[in-house]
């Protein structure tokens, strides 16, 4: 972090000018040791960021997630990105631009639903119908669905007529719907798929390991899960898909397709201590990843997007997302942020 969180000066006292006597000698000044400011604590920070530089989306999240807000001011904003047919679009995942609904779209709806405790009721019912249209023959969820052809899409997502269900996408819905009990039948077919794609892992990619952390930590068979997550710790570290020492990130080789940097970490799999992922990493590789993270906030008080920027926007925008998780992760683990 480029600021030291020194405190400014004291005001002169309002009784008269300030005289040499009444300035501070060199041994009151503060130490780069002494304890930040509230005022430039690292949420503080970010909280500046956010205000300037957010959607209003992130912005009411940030507030209801660190401030104590209501949250319903937070489904009022995510109302502005939901369509008639109760999926969600608009570019509320921002690498996805366009009206029509998409799976990586109402994903990110149910994560925010999710994260106010409000992943329920009639709106999921009709995001689970909508999941259902988009789904393929064997109930799985496609990256991109081929609806969304002709509006400006980033390159490493490309629309094709008949794309194949994939865990990435499939893992992260089941996931947050197993986790608030929602109960739907496409749940069903989406769980079996993912246990089959999961079980018969033998190479994968950081993006589709953290969407089967999200199915493993929530889907109600624990025993089975437990077992799937001890085989999946393995592959990752078998493979060098996170990077365990943030110094020497050439040990861990970028997954092919990503932007160079686009490295993973520990705090990216367990991002709350009880992820099952937490057990894949010793105490000392996950103080070093969270150590890293804290480190990551920029001079602007956001954080950084790791992945490739194709467009300005989009890229601005992922960095509202990234700062408020980058916090959520910190405070999780007990991490001082305010």
């Amino acid at each position: 972090m480029a600021e030291n969180g020194a405190s400014p000066l004291p005001p002169p006292t309002p009784a008269s000018k300030p005289t040499p006597s009444s300035q501070p000698t060199p041994s009151s000044q503060p130490t780069p040791s002494s304890k930040p400011s509230p005022a430039r604590s690292p949420l503080a920070r970010a909280e500046q960021f956010v205000w300037l530089t957010a959607r209003v989306l992130e912005q009411r999240l940030f507030a209801r997630l660190f401030r104590d807000a209501s949250a319903d001011p937070v489904e009022t904003a995510l109302d502005a990105y939901r369509n008639d047919d109760g999926g969600y679009g608009h570019g509320l995942e921002p690498d996805l631009r366009g009206p029509v609904s998409q799976p990586l779209h109402t994903i990110r709806a149910l994560r925010v639903l999710d994260r106010i405790g409000r992943c329920g009721g009639q709106r999921v019912e009709r995001m689970c119908r909508s999941l259902t249209s988009m789904s393929t023959a064997e109930g799985a969820l496609p990256g991109i669905h081929p609806s969304r052809r002709g509006y400006p899409t980033a390159p490493f997502v490309p629309v094709v007529d008949d794309p194949p269900g994939e865990l990435l996408p499939t893992g992260q819905a089941a996931g947050l719907l197993h986790r608030n009990a929602v109960w739907h039948a496409w749940l069903f077919r989406a769980t079996e798929f993912c246990w089959q794609r999961i079980e018969s892992l033998e190479t994968s990619h950081p993006y589709e390991v953290e969407a089967a952390v999200m199915f493993l930590d929530a889907v109600p068979d624990r025993s089975r899960a437990e077992a799937a997550a001890d085989r999946l710790g393995r592959l990752v570290r078998d493979h060098r898909l996170a990077a365990l020492d943030p110094g020497d990130l050439d040990a861990c080789p970028v997954a092919p397709g990503y932007a160079p940097g686009e490295h993973h970490f520990p705090h990216d799999y367990a991002r709350t201590p009880d992820s099952l992922a937490r057990a894949w990493f010793t105490d000392a590789e996950m103080s070093r990843s969270l150590d890293f993270l804290a480190a990551e906030q920029q001079d602007d008080g956001g954080w950084p997007v790791r992945w490739r920027h194709w467009a300005p926007m989009p890229a601005l925008e992922a960095r509202g997302m990234v700062t408020v998780e980058a916090l959520h992760t910190l405070r999780a683990y007990g991490r001082p942020v305010s």
